[in-house]
Formats: structure tokens, sequence, C-alpha cells
């Protein structure tokens, strides 16, 4: 546990997000994997709060039912009106009892690449200085339309936070803006926001008026500048999502390269933060790993590769592939134009070929599955290898049925495996054989029906054509010349 533990962090999660122009409220937007808010909340989570609020309001019912879903620990506060930052936080500190002992650390809910290590600077200023408030600044490149951050020269603490439009041409030169997070004593914060007037443009409560009782109130307000602008920013359209959803791949692939993984392509490579890579992994471009994927030491990925819950074992190798919640045994390969489907595990060595699907089918070790089949509810030996073009018939309309073939088994090509049905250990089964019965170990299974030649048919049914006329020049041919 943290030594300098938040009493609360509270999250600002109940605008509306117009701009996004969704039916989907804009805090449930995801990138990389996560939510939103779910990136905010994992960042919050590196404090190790006592308590976690979420204030929300516009759209609750489902903002609330993703929170309890992916994030439980976390609390709710309903702000029913959306009156401003100001009454989003008076309203969550309502919901702890309307005073908090301790640091109280304020953040919006749209703020994705917001990492816990600045939030952890931001309550560490907070507590060595002393202050009744600190605020999360940076410094960026361009401030139009900003909230300037306005120092007492000789102390470096904060005087004001001035918004664009009021800001004299001085002020305007200041790169520093107000980014919106705050850290505040708690009891003092209460105090405050009792205080705060609605005498504006919009008629709201504004969180930023807090600093200026404070200050007048004789508290120090101070200031912790984010190491990286874009930490800050805000989503409030596609556009910005989409800037995000770049800047925190990068991150996440510069994080993956540092610790030994090749990305040939980081421009077409996407991941999410939930994946995890191990060293001397080789990722090609137009790859996308998605979800609770794993790749392990050595193992090579892609190009335009997409898996979701995958785990790819050492030295395997995926290629030009979708899997989704699959396991890919170590040193197997896959692909090309492959498809993994939920349940498809692949023991160590195994291969899936060209065209092959498969779904909720275990595959033993060194068994292939070269070309153009479909394997679905089924279990596999090891050291088989099933023909080209099969496919396990596992669903008579109604059910669905299961196929067991045993180790060091050679199915021909063109086979139907028609379920529920089993071959046993070492057994063979002809090329376009419609297997309906089980095969004994050991045994060659013949289901087809006897092939019947009928001579002259094609004169007869078609003189005068391309085939008839082949046949009779093949027919005057002496015989053994071609």
């Amino acid at each position: 546990m943290s030594a300098n533990r938040p009493a609360a962090v509270v999250v600002l999660a109940a605008g509306g997000g117009t701009r996004m122009k969704s039916a989907t409220p804009k805090v449930l937007h995801e990138l990389c994997g996560r939510s939103l808010v779910g990136h905010v909340l994992a960042a919050a989570d590196e404090l190790e709060p006592e308590h976690l609020v979420v204030v929300v309001g516009h759209a609750r019912e489902q903002v609330t039912a993703h929170l309890a879903a992916t994030h439980p620990a976390a609390r709710t506060a309903v702000q029913e009106t959306q009156n401003g930052t100001g009454h989003a936080v008076r309203t969550a500190l309502e919901s702890l009892g309307g005073t908090v002992d301790g640091t109280v650390v304020v953040v919006c809910g749209d703020t994705p690449l917001l990492t816990g290590g600045t939030l952890r600077a931001l309550a560490d200023v907070h507590t060595a200085d002393g202050n009744a408030v600190t605020v999360l600044t940076a410094e960026v490149p361009d401030a139009t339309g900003y909230g300037r951050i306005v120092r007492d020269g000789a102390s470096g603490a904060v005087t004001a936070i001035v918004e664009h439009k009021d800001a004299s041409e001085t002020q305007r030169a200041v790169r520093e803006i107000n980014s919106g997070v705050f850290a505040f004593d708690g009891r003092l914060l209460a105090e405050a926001l009792g205080k705060v007037r609605t005498d504006n443009s919009q008629g709201e409560e504004y969180l930023t008026d807090v600093l200026g009782i404070l200050r007048e109130a004789g508290h120090r307000a101070g200031a912790c500048v984010a190491a990286d602008h874009r930490e800050i920013a805000g989503i409030n359209n596609r556009v910005q999502l989409a800037e995000a959803r770049r800047a925190l791949n990068d991150r996440l692939l510069e994080r993956a390269m540092l610790a030994g993984v090749t990305v040939v392509d980081p421009a077409t490579t996407w991941v999410d933060v939930t994946v995890a890579f191990e060293q001397d992994v080789v990722v090609h471009p137009g790859t996308q790993l998605l979800g609770a994927t794993r790749l392990a030491e050595g193992a090579e990925v892609g190009p335009n590769t997409r898996l979701t819950g995958t785990a790819v074992g050492a030295g395997a190798r995926v290629d030009n592939t979708v899997a989704l919640d699959a396991e890919v045994g170590p040193g197997a390969t896959v692909g090309p134009f492959a498809y993994l489907r939920p349940g498809t595990r692949l023991g160590a060595g195994a291969k899936i070929g060209t065209y092959v699907e498969t779904k909720n089918a275990s595959i033993g070790e060194g068994t292939k599955v070269p070309h153009l089949s479909y394997v679905g509810d089924a279990t596999i030996g090891d050291h088989t290898n099933i023909g080209a073009a099969s496919v396990f018939v596992n669903y008579d309309g109604e059910s669905k049925h299961h196929t067991t073939i045993g180790s060091h088994c050679k199915t021909g090509s063109d086979n139907m495996f028609v379920a529920p049905v089993t071959v046993g250990d070492g057994a063979y089964t002809a090329a376009g054989s419609v297997i309906t019965k089980d095969v004994p170990p050991g045994s060659l299974a013949v289901a087809r029906g006897q092939q019947r030649n009928i001579d002259g048919w094609v004169a007869r049914k078609r003189p005068g054509s391309a085939a008839a006329k082949a046949a009779e020049a093949a027919s005057r041919e002496p015989a053994g010349e071609s």
C-alpha cells in the first residue's frame, strides 16, 4: 500500500459528450482494449485510494452497468442534473458522507492517456508542499482555447486559472494550461464547494472557482507539471479519439520493443493494453493483438493477423490468421488464411494450414490439418494427418455432436466425418469417404460408391463436341503413344 494514499479519487463521467455524435456515452467509447473511463480508473487504481467514486449522469444506466462489469470496486454517485464540475464533485462527496479527511484527487473520465505515475506525482507534490489545492498542469505547443495557469513570480504558487477568452495578451503567451485534474485537502474542498456561485454564463458550479476561494481564505494553491502534455488531453470527438488511440498504441508498442519484442512496422500494428509479450517475439505488419492475447518467447505473428484473447506458444508461427479465444501450442504453425474460433486448442508442433477453420477442437501434438478443411467439435490425437477438403459434420440441425479421431491416423482427402463418430488410433480412411460409423483402431474405412465406367458415353451423348473429338483422336493413337 502507498505511504501517501489518497482518501478518495473522484472520476467525473456525467457529461453527455454530444460532439461524439454517438448513441454510446462518450466515456464508454473504447481504445486499446478499454473504455475511456476504464483507462482513467486503471490509472486511479495505482494510487490505491480508500474510496473510488465515479460521478455518472448522462446515460447513467449504461455507464453504471459497464462499471459493474469491468470495475466493480468503484462506487457511483448520480448527478441528476449536470450543473457543472463543482456540483459533480459535491455530489461525489455527499455519497461519502459530505466531508472526507485527507487528499481528494479529482480526474476527468475522458482522459485515457493519463497515467498512474502522473497522478502519483500530483498527490506527492500536493502533500509535500502542504497545498490546499494542487492543479495538474502541462506546457503545450499551442495553448489556444485552454485556461492559463497564472503563478506568483516569487513563490511559484498558483494565483489563478484564467480562461482563454478572459486572458490578457501577456497571459495568453503562457503555455502552461489547466488539465482539469486536481488534488484537494478534503475538508477544505467541502467547505469551498459550499461557497461556489453560479453567476456565470452557463449558470453552473465550476470546480476551478474553488482555487480562488481557497486562496482568498489564505490557503496555498500549487501545481504539478505533467511530463508529457498529451496525458491531459480530453476526448471530445472522433478525431481526438483516433489521435489518443494512436498515442496510446505507440506507447504500448514502445514499451514492448524496449522489452525485447520486434515490431516490424509500428504504424500498422495495433495492440490492447491487456496484451502480454515475452522476449524475442516478432510481430509483422498489419497485425492486431487484442484482449488477453499472450505471445510466448520467440513466437512470430503476422502479417495481416488478428488475434483476440489468444495464447501463442514459444516459437509458434501464426500467419494471415484470425483467431478468437484459441490456444496455439509451442512450435505450432497456423495459416496462411486460417480461422481459429473459440475453443480451439493446438498441441505442440501442430499445423493448421491454408483455408482451414476450427472451432471447439482439441488438436494433438504434431497433428496436421493442412488444407481446405473445417474441424468443429472434435478431438484429434497426436501425429495424425487430416486429408485436404475434410469436413467434420457436427450439426444435425438441432444439436451439435462430437467427433474423435485417434493418434497416428491418416484420413483421406474429401472425407466427411458425421458426428458422433470415432476413428481409432492408427486407423486410415479412404479418400472421398463419408464416415458415419466408428472405425476400429488400425482399420481402413472405405465409405464410397463403386466406380463404373460407361464406354462411349461422350460420343453418344455429346457428338461433335470438343470432348468427343479428343476422345476419337485418342482412340486412334497406337497403344503406348501419347
